[in-house]
């Protein structure tokens, strides 16, 4: 469902990308801590490569699973279309 949601967003002519959001979860640590942030990216700079999303921000490509992803949203109204939900 959410690997459909993301390329019905990317193609559909009816959405506009730049629209939309994903919210992700991004591990950052070392030394043998892990902290866990939420991070945002605009659904105009990503593409989907399989199973995760794939974006390049300061000539760095970044691959996120899509198990990570939290939430997809309409960065202008705030409309949630997608959320991961808890277990």
């Amino acid at each position: 469902m959410l690997k459909e949601l993301i390329n019905k967003i990317l193609w559909h002519p009816g959405y506009s990308p730049e629209d939309y959001e994903v919210v992700y979860l991004h591990r950052e640590g070392s030394s043998g801590k892990c902290n866990n942030l939420k991070k945002r990216i605009s659904m105009d700079s990503i593409c989907i490569k399989g199973s995760f999303i794939v974006f390049e921000r300061d000539c760095e490509v970044t691959t996120i699973p899509l198990h990570r992803v939290l939430e997809i949203r309409n960065k202008k109204t705030g409309e949630i279309l997608y959320r991961k939900s808890r277990r």
